[in-house]
């Protein structure tokens, strides 16, 4: 079985540009489930425990801190990226603070992620 990864995101489009961006070599080796609220998110964490994890910020029912949050108090080693369009640096440092390995702005692009993923994984 495959490693996993797993996107979090309420918009369809935004699913589908991260995992656009996940390079073809991480896609070969790892299996990639989505969730689209925080609720789902977790659920999904807990059933999965993917490799690697991206939410977005802005979820309904639980926001990606929240189910960051919730998922660290029970795997303090998850790897949790936040991805947001929210740009303000109190977000940005309340992330890392409560154990997101990064944050990573809206738009994403290929590049960016391409150059961080050896280092996630």
């Amino acid at each position: 079985m495959k490693p996993k990864i797993l996107i979090a995101d309420d918009t369809r489009t935004s699913r589908m540009m991260m995992t656009a961006a996940i390079g073809a070599d991480v896609k070969e080796s790892h299996d990639i489930i989505y969730a689209v609220d925080g609720e789902e998110a977790v659920q999904q964490f807990m059933d999965n425990q993917p490799a690697l994890s991206f939410f977005d910020l802005t979820m309904p029912k639980m926001n990606g801190m929240e189910a960051l949050e919730r998922i660290l108090k029970s795997h303090p080693k998850a790897k949790i990226v936040i991805v947001t369009a929210d740009t303000q640096k109190s977000t940005h440092d309340k992330a890392l603070q409560l154990g997101a390995i990064d944050f990573i702005n809206k738009p994403i692009s290929a590049d960016k992620i391409a150059r961080k993923m050896s280092i996630w994984l």
